[in-house]
């Protein structure tokens, strides 16, 4: 896991041949077997400033980033906006899911072929797709790095990824705990929204 992130936090910087990748299709297989999944993770911005919590995704469109407590901070996607609630300051920053890196992961109808690459890895364990819409650069790029585990759907662990934004501001998500397809309701990924203590969202 410590290779495999430190393969993903530099992405550009790869020189070593694959020898034994998967392919996109793959990814792709991998992808579209994925109805649900919960996992711990751990945030790294680029400052070096670390934060930790719980995922649940389930597709399509729903995502929730459960941070620690004391972050004060919430991310959620409810199927069709991903939403950034601080509240420490009592405000929303909402955006489309399509207009996120993270739509990849999202939506199980995506054809990643016309988006995506698989890029080399100096570990032939470890299979790295990058995904960008090169219509859209403004959306950021995402270097998504799975490991070969026969367990896992299609034969592959999402084990992370790296989101990188237009200006340059890099996020490094790492996972543990991964497991796939078990029941999550909708409400799983309600929320409060703090402009108005009476209100929540789903």
């Amino acid at each position: 896991m410590r290779h495999l992130m430190i393969l993903i936090a530099a992405p550009f910087a790869l020189t070593a041949p694959a020898l034994a990748q998967n392919s996109l299709g793959d990814v792709q297989a991998h992808l579209k077997a994925v109805a649900t999944m919960t996992a711990r993770f751990t945030q790294t911005d680029r400052n070096g400033k670390t934060l930790t919590g719980a995922l649940k995704l389930k597709r399509p469109g729903h995502i929730r980033f459960e941070y620690q407590k004391d972050a004060g901070i919430l991310v959620v996607a409810n199927g069709k906006t991903l939403n950034f609630i601080d509240y420490r300051v009592n405000q929303v920053t909402a955006w489309p899911i399509g207009h996120s890196p993270l739509g990849v992961l999202l939506d199980p109808s995506r054809d990643v072929a016309g988006i995506a690459k698989v890029i080399p890895s100096a570990d032939p364990s470890v299979t790295l797709v990058q995904a960008q819409d090169a219509k859209h650069p403004e959306y950021g790029v995402i270097t998504m790095g799975f490991a070969h585990k026969a367990s896992a759907p299609a034969g592959l662990l999402l084990e992370g990824w790296v989101t990188e934004d237009s200006q340059g501001n890099r996020t490094i998500i790492r996972l543990t705990d991964q497991a796939f397809n078990t029941p999550l309701s909708d409400e799983a990924f309600a929320w409060r929204d703090p402009r108005n203590v009476n209100s929540a969202h789903r």
